[in-house]
């Protein structure tokens, strides 16, 4: 079975500074048809204006991934990890860019910043939340980056609970894949009926199973024997294999 949510259906915030567009239930967006799927719980779209950001907040219990699609974003966190705001120039200081994708294991709690400290230009990200396994985990982080060469006309594993294909490795029953199509690039992979398989098509337009997406837009399978990605337009897209 198939299920399309398109983009203008998802919630929205405006703050200012900040312009977020939520799948799923969060904050003052309440939707009982759209809490998460299987162990995915948030999928949010966020655009930070330049010189602003989220002050120190906490977390707890929760895998959260971050994927940067375009600009920059400097983490700071509790576990010593991150960038100062007069280094955040250095990659090696926590500055999330295009490629990247970060992994931060809340676990026992843990507090973090996230800033776009660039002038003129917003940072363009998703933040991505998956339900761990276990809960009162010591609390990590990890980073990696997935070159554009090895996402092109491919999904490539970024985030396993092994570790997998140098991926991060997430503490849930979850697995991200992330890939770049365009014109005749195309990929096919069989599905385990017995998960979900949850696809966001974070920029661009393809056609996942004979459905025609746009950025924004998502896509459920449930009990489908394969996932067929074709006819991208500067397409990146998201595929979660999921827990039920």
């Amino acid at each position: 079975m198939l299920t399309l949510r398109r983009s203008a259906e998802r919630g929205h915030a405006d703050h200012g500074w900040l312009q977020s567009f939520h799948s799923f239930s969060f904050a003052d967006y309440h939707d009982p048809a759209h809490m998460g799927v299987g162990n995915l719980r948030v999928l949010n779209e966020d655009r930070i204006a330049p010189g602003t950001g989220f002050g120190t907040h906490g977390h707890r219990d929760m895998e959260i991934l971050s994927v940067v699609l375009d600009g920059a974003l400097a983490h700071q966190d509790s576990m010593g990890n991150g960038a100062s705001r007069d280094r955040a120039v250095d990659k090696a200081d926590g500055v999330i860019r295009p490629g990247d994708v970060q992994r931060m294991s809340a676990g026992t709690g843990v507090l973090h910043s996230e800033f776009n400290h660039q002038a003129d230009r917003a940072t363009h990200f998703l933040q991505i939340w998956v339900v761990p396994s276990r809960r009162g985990i010591a609390p990590g982080y990890e980073q990696k980056h997935f070159g554009t060469g090895s996402r092109r006309g491919r999904l490539v594993l970024v985030a396993s609970p092994d570790g997998a294909e140098g991926s991060l490795t997430i503490h849930a029953d979850a697995r991200l894949h992330i890939g770049m199509f365009d014109g005749a690039e195309r990929a096919e992979r069989a599905l385990d009926p017995t998960r979900i398989a949850y696809v966001h098509l974070a920029r661009g337009a393809l056609r996942v199973n004979g459905q025609a997406l746009q950025a924004g837009d998502a896509l459920r399978l449930d009990g489908e024997p394969a996932l067929v990605l074709e006819d991208g337009a500067a397409a990146e897209v998201l595929v979660f294999d999921l827990a039920p």
